[in-house]
């Protein structure tokens, strides 16, 4: 392992923890420092004890290269036993149940890593398929992707699915619910696409039926396969949105569209009750990281613990197909 392949292991694993201190700022930063110096240079100066005089190496991430140079890695072991994702044994059914994960993003948009990146680290997590979807162009804040963008963003993906065959990234987008249950992209742009996740991340605090009526509408669209994060919930800091939860999980039922458990640990959206409700009422389920980086790849487990203490079905869970069976549930057949 390189000093920068190390470092990298680094600010994956603290990802995964959710840290977001200084820290995890300052390897990000000493990863960027580590790629920008020669190597033949980091190994100078690890044997001269002079890393730390590099602007941005700090005594942990010095220490995290000597060891990677050494061939040793007790820092990046000690790191990874303490920020491993928990699950249950109940949940641990669920998780192995899971072929992929279909709500992530990419530097494309507002997430913190290549699109090949998060794919390989699908692939070494033991999936089989991924659906990138970055957000879509109302999400400025998110730098959203336009359709010229969306479509060079394909081209990509194509030529990745080339060299990391039988992997398969399929294509997709966090489409943005409008405040009149209208999608943030043309019906030609979405049909295009392999799977849709649709969101409500604007005018949050909508009334109750005005955003029944929004939702409902979204997820009626022919277009609309996952409704991303229900209620839009931030844990802590952020009321869940109201709507008549029998009325849209009704519709998403019957519109074949599955109702996501979001994994991200300030979401865990939707909550307990809920889930419990739209399983009474039959629906389809994704569970999705909603990851922004190759850390939050594994926060499926978290989803997979609150799917168990339901009930969900696992036959139920879209994500838990196989490729040739998710591009048929997609299509309705």
């Amino acid at each position: 392992m390189t000093p920068v392949e190390a470092l990298e292991q680094v600010v994956h694993y603290l990802d995964r923890a959710h840290d977001t201190g200084f820290k995890a700022k300052a390897f990000v930063r000493a990863l960027d420092v580590a790629r920008s110096v020669p190597g033949d240079e980091l190994v100078a100066r690890a044997s001269a004890g002079t890393l730390t005089e590099l602007d941005g190496i700090g005594d942990s991430s010095a220490r995290v290269i000597r060891e990677a140079i050494a061939g040793e890695r007790s820092y990046l072991d000690t790191l990874d036993s303490k920020t491993r994702v928990p699950v249950t044994d109940a949940g641990a059914r669920y998780r192995e149940a899971l072929r992929g994960d279909l709500h992530l993003h990419s530097r494309w948009s507002d997430g913190g890593a290549t699109i090949e990146a998060m794919a390989r680290t699908a692939i070494a997590l033991g999936h089989e398929y991924m659906v990138l979807t970055d957000h879509s162009p109302r999400l400025t804040v998110a730098h959203g992707l336009s359709a010229e963008r969306l479509a060079q963003q394909l081209v990509d993906v194509a030529a990745l699915n080339e060299r990391l065959a039988p992997f398969r990234i399929l294509s997709g987008i966090e489409v943005d619910i409008l405040e009149d249950g209208t999608l943030d992209h043309d019906d030609d742009v979405l049909a295009g696409l392999d799977v849709v996740v649709a969101s409500v991340h604007s005018k949050l605090r909508m009334a109750h039926d005005e955003m029944t009526e929004r939702m409902v509408r979204a997820v009626r669209s022919p277009h609309v396969d996952i409704l991303g994060h229900c209620t839009g919930r931030m844990i802590g800091k952020r009321d869940p949105s109201t709507f008549d939860v029998d009325a849209v999980f009704t519709a998403c039922a019957e519109s074949r569209t599955a109702v996501e458990i979001n994994c991200r640990p300030e979401r865990l959206d939707p909550p307990r009750p809920m889930l419990q409700r739209a399983v009474e009422l039959g629906c389809w389920f994704s569970i999705d990281s909603d990851a922004h980086s190759t850390g939050q790849l594994e926060w499926q487990p978290k989803g997979c613990d609150r799917a168990a203490e339901v009930g969900v079905p696992i036959d139920r869970i879209i994500n838990s197909l196989p490729l040739d069976g998710l591009r048929r549930w997609v299509a309705g057949e």
